[in-house]
């Protein structure tokens, strides 16, 4: 496949999901402005994550790695009703699984709702709400995980815009949920339960008229003894286990938020959405175009190939990473001001915000870098490297909690909250989500650091040439870009005080001019799109 058909498909891709983040924000700021920072925001937060923690790790993670490069090989080596069997077959048995983990997660709804919320165990009516909207969200999984299989099947046939698009639906049914469904229930916050519910059926049904384009939409049919459904599964087994260990990263982030003060998880949810344009936008659309390209370069042998696409990827990675880090180191307090304090979020909840946001900004590179990294193993089906780089990260990132939070206490804490019993002492503090979020960026530089250490071990990617001259160009633009910034933030200081108006006009002028200021030093520098399309 040529470069210039990764670019489009880029694009495409990009173009689609930026549409989906821009939905997103306006999701976030509908929350926010409807239910605050608090014990039912915190309840919702927890009861959506469990579904897409087990989505990314069925779906998202180890299925779709271990999916496309079998898919790819089938489509480029065997006819048509062949693939149309198989895809058949893996719908029936992925659709057989889900079903019987759906019907698990609603009977065991407390018990998971507890695991996810141990802090909730001594607020029985946060506990027993989270109960009510796990019922509501969990049956998500089953549908978005079709989805997730329906988009595979899309993309590897270089459908990259309709995939990216489904996840709009989503974000539309929870404003929906949010500013109309919200004010006529008796527990407002159930409205997005529905919401996440109604979604996930129709994301599903919005790609099933691609399939029957492609002629592959067919009768689900168990297909267990299958053997590419088999080789499909021989492949999950350790990336299951690789994705098992980023999911339980996030678990126990999770269940260490639950005992921090109330509004934690909140903020940190709030957080990780400014990281979602950069990294959504950008760095999943490059993980999903380049897999294929990569899958079909190696079952080719054509490992020249394989280097070009794989370092054309990391380049265009950081031309959207480095600035996307800086932008959201500088700009976290003004983005959170103007997008979310209005309402029931208040200043306080902005600065808490903005804290996770420069924390988890620094990490962004890093982030980037991985996803990219990560199609370079599973296109030559090697599932099981990656896994050790998770085993590393998540040990990292557990003890990083633990020492950063106890740090962070010992620094901030009254002396009448120190004399408590650490727990309580913890869960009177805000701010200690701080420390989760530092965590997590100096565990996603291990991963990536590990990740490249095993690629060049196995002698698959060759360094190409203008590394340096790529690196001096982001510098130099990077810090024309940070000039502007920090004159902004010295010329208009104060983002919580000021009506939103005018926070809307001064960030507005602020990102135009950065971005105006990054663009224009790459460019000055000699940079030209023919460089990307060239690599």
């Amino acid at each position: 496949m040529k470069t210039p058909s990764l670019l489009r498909g880029v694009f495409s891709f990009s173009a689609m999901t930026m549409i989906s983040r821009v939905l997103g924000l306006a999701r976030d700021i509908a929350m926010s402005h409807v239910f605050g920072a608090s014990a039912a925001t915190d309840a919702f937060v927890i009861a959506f994550r469990i579904p897409n923690f087990m989505r990314r790790l069925f779906a998202e993670g180890s299925f779709s790695t271990a999916f496309v490069p079998v898919f790819t090989q089938v489509k480029e080596t065997r006819s048509p009703a062949e693939l149309r069997e198989l895809t058949a077959r893996v719908a029936g048995t992925l659709g057989g699984v889900l079903l019987v983990i759906t019907a698990l997660g609603l009977f065991l709804a407390p018990q998971l709702a507890l695991t996810f919320a141990p802090g909730a165990l001594e607020e029985p009516e946060k506990l027993a709400l989270t109960t009510d909207l796990l019922r509501l969200t969990f049956p998500y999984l089953m549908f978005v995980s079709l989805t997730a299989l329906a988009g595979g099947v899309l993309n590897s046939f270089h459908r990259f815009a309709l995939p990216a698009l489904a996840p709009v639906i989503l974000n539309i049914c929870m404003i929906a949920g949010a500013l109309w469904l919200a004010p006529r229930l008796q527990v407002p916050i159930l409205a997005l339960g529905w919401a996440v519910l109604a979604a996930g059926v129709l994301q599903l049904l919005f790609l099933l008229p691609a399939l029957r384009g492609l002629n592959l939409l067919t009768l689900p049919r168990w297909g267990w003894k299958h053997p590419q459904v088999r080789r499909i599964m021989g492949l999950m087994l350790p990336t299951l286990f690789g994705s098992s260990i980023a999911q339980l990263n996030l678990l126990l982030d999770t269940i260490v938020i639950s005992l921090l003060a109330t509004g934690s998880q909140t903020w940190m949810y709030q957080a990780t959405r400014f990281l979602e344009l950069p990294l959504g936008v950008f760095g999943v659309a490059l993980g999903t175009v380049i897999l294929p390209a990569l899958s079909r370069h190696h079952v080719a042998e054509d490992r020249a190939g394989f280097s070009r696409a794989l370092d054309w990827a990391l380049r265009t990675t950081l031309l959207i990473a480095m600035p996307a880090m800086c932008a959201l180191l500088i700009l976290a307090e003004p983005l959170v001001a103007t997008f979310f304090q209005n309402g029931q979020y208040t200043a306080f909840d902005t600065r808490m915000t903005a804290m996770a946001i420069v924390a988890l900004g620094a990490g962004v590179p890093a982030i980037a870098l991985t996803r990219t990294l990560l199609p370079a193993f599973y296109s030559r089906q090697d599932t099981k490297t990656p896994v050790r780089a998770g085993v590393a990260t998540v040990v990292v990132n557990m003890a990083l909690n633990f020492v950063l939070i106890a740090l962070l206490f010992e620094l901030q804490a009254p002396p009448e909250l120190k004399s408590l019993a650490w727990l309580d002492g913890i869960a009177r503090l805000p701010g200690l989500h701080l420390g989760l979020a530092i965590a997590s960026s100096l565990s996603n530089y291990l991963q990536f650091v590990l990740l490249w250490r095993y690629l060049k071990r196995a002698g698959v990617h060759a360094h190409q040439p203008g590394w340096t001259t790529h690196w001096l160009r982001m510098s130099v633009a990077c810090a024309a870009m940070l000039v502007v910034l920090l004159a902004g933030v010295w010329l208009w200081p104060d983002w919580t005080a000021v009506r939103i108006a005018t926070r809307g006009w001064h960030l507005a002028v602020l990102v135009v001019a950065a971005a105006l200021a990054y663009i224009g030093t790459l460019f000055a520098s000699g940079f030209r799109m023919r460089d990307l399309r060239g690599i």
